[in-house]
C-alpha cells in the first residue's frame, strides 16, 4: 500500500515541499531513503516509542520510505510527526483520505508529546503557495504560522491528537491571529528613551540624522561617555516596520529558531548586539546546517558592535561586502544559499588602548604610535562604508545633574518618519531603494548634487582629509539627508558643512 504525507524543507529563508512516500510490503525490514541526514534516520526510533507509549500498533510489514525530492538534503527531528502518520496510514491504523490536504510537521518526544520546530512560517507560507487546506504543527508555533491568512493552523501537543483529527474522531481547535491588530499594538513600545539621555547634543544629532537615512555610524570616545547607552535607544527613534517588512524579518527569525514561543510578527526593528569574540560563520550565517548570522538576524534593524577594535579583524573584513550589496551569499560545494542583510552598522570604540586620548580632564597613557596602531584595528576600507563618525566627549557634572528631561524619542522620531517619507516618494520609481544609504552614483548624480558653493566647500575638505571616492560619496549621501530633515529640496553648503563634519576619523591630525 502506498501512501504520501507532506512536509517542508526549509532551504535559506524558503521552504520546499517534501513529499513523504511510505510503502508496505510483506517483510520486515525498515528502509529511508531521500537523502536524510542522522537526526531524520534517528527519527525511527522516537516514532516506535511515541506510538508504543501511546497503544498505537507498530507496522509490522516492510516500510520503504522516500523523502522526494531526493537530491535535497533532509535535515533536523521535524520530519517525525508526518513520517509517524505516514508509517499508520500504511498500517491503516489512521485514514489516509485527509492526508493530501494537510501539511504536517513537529518533532517527537518517545512520550509522543510534540515538541516545536524551526522555520514554521516559511513552511504555512509554503503551504499556502502550494494550496494547500491547512497545516499541523506543533502548538508552540501555531501562532506564528497563523500569521499566514488563507491557511487554516491547527496546533497540537500530542501524537494522539493528530491520529484522531486524521481519522474524524474530534476537531482540532484552529488557531487565529489577527495580524493587523496585533502589529500596530506593539509598533510604539520600548524599554529605552532619548529623554533619559543627558546633554550629548551633537551625537544625539548624528543618530537622528543616521536613523533618518540609514546611515551607519561609529561613535568614538572614552569609557562611561555614553556610546552604549545612546546606541540601545536608536531603535525608538527609528520608524516604524511596514507589514511586509515585519514578515520579511520574522522569517529570518523563525528560520534560525530565534522566535519565542507563542510568538508570532516581529513588530519592532531588531537590534543585535553580538560580543566582540564572534566568529566570521556566527556574524554572516553559513555552517554545517546553514543558519542565518548576525547580520541577516539585524535584517531591517541594527547590527552594534560595541568596542569594534576587539573585534577580531578576519570577522570586521567580511562586513565589507554585505554593507554594500544588503545580502549575503552563502555558498559551498553542495549548496548555496542567500540570506538579506540590510541593516544598519552602529558600532563604538575607545580612542586608544587606555581609553582617554583626547578627553578632556584625564591624561592618556599611551603614546602617539600605540594610538595609531589601536586605530588600524580599523581597516580604511571598512571605515569609508561607514558614513557617519561621530566623535564623543564625557558629558559635564551640570548636565549630568540637570533635573529637566531632554527631548523624547517621539519627537525625534517623528521627524525622521517625516525625513524618510520624503525619501520614499523620491524612491517610488526605484525598487529596492527606500532611504539615501541605498542610494547608486546615478541615484546621486540625480538627487544629491550641490551648488557652487557646495562643490568649493567640498573639494576643499577632500583636499585636505584626503579622502577617497567612496567618502565623497558617503558625504552627499549625509547631506541629501540633512537636507531632507530640514525639508529642504535641494542641498545647500550648511546640509555639507554638518557632513563633513561627520568624517573625524579622516583628519590627519586625529590621532596626533
Amino acid at each position: 500500500m502506498l501512501i504520501k504525507v507532506f512536509g517542508a524543507a526549509v532551504q535559506g529563508v524558503d521552504a520546499t515541499i517534501i513529499t513523504i512516500e511510505v510503502n508496505s510490503s510483506r517483510g520486515c525490514m525498515f528502509y529511508l531513503v531521500g537523502l536524510p541526514d542522522s537526526a531524520v534516520k534517528e527519527s525511527h526510533r522516537r516514532i516506535i516509542s511515541a506510538l508504543q507509549v501511546n497503544n498505537f500498533k507498530m507496522p509490522t510489514s516492510n516500510l520503504t520510505i522516500n523523502m522526494a525530492p531526493a537530491d535535497i538534503r533532509k535535515e533536523g527531528a521535524a520530519y517525525d510527526l508526518p513520517l509517524a502518520m505516514g508509517m499508520l496510514a500504511a498500517n491503516e491504523t489512521i485514514a489516509s483520505d485527509k492526508l493530501s490536504r494537510y501539511l504536517i510537521m513537529g518533532e517527537l518526544s518517545l512520550d509522543g508529546s510534540i515538541q516545536p520546530i524551526k522555520g514554521a512560517l516559511p513552511i504555512a507560507i509554503k503551504a499556502r503557495e502550494e494550496g494547500f487546506e491547512g497545516i499541523i504543527i506543533p502548538q508552540q508555533n501555531a501562532r506564528e504560522a497563523a500569521v499566514v491568512n488563507n491557511l487554516k493552523v491547527y496546533g497540537v501537543s500530542n501524537i494522539k491528537e493528530v491520529v484522531s483529527f486524521l481519522n474524524n474522531e474530534m476537531e482540532l481547535q484552529e488557531t487565529i491571529v489577527n495580524t493587523r491588530e496585533e502589529f500596530f499594538a506593539q509598533q510604539n513600545i520600548f524599554d529605552f528613551d532619548f529623554a533619559e539621555v543627558k546633554g550629548q547634543e551633537n551625537v544625539k544629532r548624528a543618530l537622528e540624522v543616521a536613523a533618518a537615512g540609514g546611515h551607519n555610524l561609529i561613535m568614538i570616545g572614552a569609557p562611561g561617555s555614553g556610546k552604549s547607552m545612546m546606541a540601545k535607544r536608536l531603535p525608538s527613534i527609528l520608524p516604524p516596520l511596514s507589514l511586509s517588512e515585519s514578515l520579511e524579518t520574522t522569517k529570518i527569525h523563525s528560520v534560525a529558531g530565534k522566535l519565542g514561543r507563542n510568538s508570532s510578527l516581529i513588530t519592532k526593528r531588531p537590534f543585535r548586539d553580538p560580543h566582540h569574540t564572534i566568529s566570521s560563520v556566527a556574524l554572516v550565517g553559513g555552517g554545517n546546517y546553514p543558519q542565518p548570522g548576525e547580520i541577516s538576524l539585524a535584517h531591517n534593524g541594527v547590527l552594534f558592535l560595541d568596542e569594534l577594535a576587539e573585534f577580531n579583524r578576519t570577522v570586521l573584513e567580511v562586513l565589507r561586502q554585505p554593507l554594500e550589496d544588503r545580502n549575503i551569499t552563502i555558498s559551498r560545494v553542495k549548496w548555496t544559499v542567500e540570506y538579506p542583510a540590510s541593516f544598519m552598522l552602529i558600532a563604538s570604540m575607545n580612542p586608544c588602548p587606555c581609553g582617554y586620548y583626547n578627553h578632556p580632564t584625564r591624561a592618556c597613557v599611551c603614546s602617539t604610535g600605540q594610538v595609531q596602531k589601536y586605530l588600524n584595528r580599523i581597516s580604511g576600507p571598512l571605515l569609508d562604508r561607514i558614513d557617519i563618525q561621530a566623535e564623543i566627549v564625557p558629558v559635564a557634572f551640570e548636565e549630568i545633574s540637570d533635573k529637566r528631561k531632554a527631548e523624547s524619542s517621539e519627537a525625534i522620531r517623528q521627524r525622521v518618519i517625516a525625513a524618510r517619507q520624503i525619501q520614499e516618494k523620491r524612491f517610488a520609481n526605484y525598487p529596492g531603494i527606500h532611504c539615501n544609504a541605498q542610494m547608486t552614483s546615478k541615484l546621486l548624480a540625480e538627487f544629491a548634487q550641490p551648488d557652487n558653493q557646495g562643490l568649493s566647500l567640498l573639494k576643499t575638505a577632500m583636499e585636505r582629509l584626503n579622502l577617497s571616492a567612496r567618502a565623497y560619496d558617503r558625504i552627499l549621501k549625509v547631506s541629501r539627508t540633512i537636507a531632507d530633515l530640514e525639508g529642504s529640496e535641494h542641498i545647500k553648503s550648511h546640509h555639507l558643512g554638518e557632513a563633513i563634519s561627520y568624517r573625524n576619523l579622516d583628519r590627519e591630525n586625529w590621532a596626533g
